[in-house]
């Protein structure tokens, strides 16, 4: 539904610099993305029940001072983000939070079925870590590709929406991170796009993996970090417990829901048919693991969607960190081209 040649967003400096920088250029879809995912939180569908936006901006902005707490750059960049597109810093959690704000509403108001979204593969022989990014098809509007060269820390290469702070990337140092979504039981915590984030601002692959598991988290994350050596580590990382998987040689895959028991008696409750999806997807990865083109060929990885709310693929990435090079798109891979970020 959308797609088409990214938009790049170049900025640099300190923490207020880069956050003024990105209000400043995307205030106006922020605040429409905004609307978009209130509106969503609050369906019965998303969040287990019809919730009330004071209370959804209740939640969020219980999620502060963790936010503040795990990263005081981070949470600057942000807050200064959302004073410049005129938002609050609770509004801000939820465009850039979504999925976790979702599971904490849910926490409070029940559960939901959860869609079923991204596929990604770490493949260390041939050097890359390739993924979709599925979400409601409305948020496929919001892609931009951020460049940030940050006063303090290691450039970086950001697919990410308006408003939020970042989703997948890749830093000078070779370092990249990805996600997958895991629907679970939330609570008051750290979002994931700080998470990601912070992991940008590392320089080695221990320090990255330290980031995602000393983190208090809001919801449940799948994390797929990789290092310059072709070396990787999938996170099944829930708000009470993670499993940590090592990835030195086969390939590894991941869709949405927990490969480790004790992680995956974190899940929030999914319909049988999601669940089917998910490991078809898996599947599907493992089949086609060793060709990152071949991988984003199949139509079950690579999903259209016939209805803005319905989940669809709006971007994908095919990282190479020894080479410092990210491929990226923004919609659906094969109706779009291919575009290449180096640093």
């Amino acid at each position: 539904m959308f797609g088409g040649q990214l938009r790049v967003l170049e900025i640099f400096g300190d923490s207020a610099d880069l956050g003024r920088g990105h209000g400043a250029a995307c205030g106006s879809m922020i605040r429409k993305y905004l609307d978009d995912r209130l509106g969503l939180t609050a369906q019965e569908q998303w969040s287990g029940g019809a919730s009330d936006v004071d209370v959804i901006l209740d939640l969020a902005s219980q999620t502060l001072p963790h936010h503040e707490a795990f990263s005081p750059s981070l949470y600057a960049e942000m807050v200064v983000m959302a004073e410049t597109a005129a938002i609050s810093p609770a509004e801000a959690v939820v465009v850039g939070g979504f999925t976790d704000i979702v599971d904490v509403v849910r926490s409070q108001v029940g559960s939901a079925p959860d869609e079923h979204n991204c596929t990604a593969v770490i493949n260390p022989e041939a050097g890359f870590y390739a993924q979709t990014w599925d979400m409601h098809a409305s948020a496929g509007e919001y892609v931009i590709l951020l460049k940030l060269d940050p006063l303090i820390g290691p450039e970086a290469i950001v697919q990410t929406t308006a408003g939020c702070l970042g989703q997948i990337g890749l830093n000078e140092a070779g370092i990249s991170v990805g996600i997958n979504n895991l629907n679970s039981m939330g609570k008051p915590g750290v979002t994931w796009p700080f998470v990601v984030r912070k992991v940008l601002e590392q320089d080695n692959l221990e320090d990255a993996v330290e980031v995602v598991t000393s983190a208090d988290l809001a919801g449940g994350h799948n994390f797929m970090v990789m290092g310059p050596e072709g070396r990787g580590v999938n996170i099944e990382a829930m708000p009470h417990h993670q499993r940590v998987t090592t990835v030195e040689k086969e390939p590894f895959v991941h869709a949405n829901h927990c490969l480790d028991e004790t992680t995956s008696r974190e899940h929030g409750y999914r319909e049988p048919e999601h669940v089917a999806n998910s490991v078809l997807r898996l599947d599907i990865g493992r089949t086609n693991c060793a060709d990152a083109e071949v991988f984003f060929k199949d139509p079950e990885i690579s999903r259209h969607a016939d209805d803005l709310h319905d989940v669809a693929t709006c971007g994908a990435v095919i990282i190479e960190p020894a080479r410092r090079r990210m491929r990226a798109l923004w919609g659906v891979p094969g109706d779009h081209a291919w575009e290449t970020f180096q640093l």
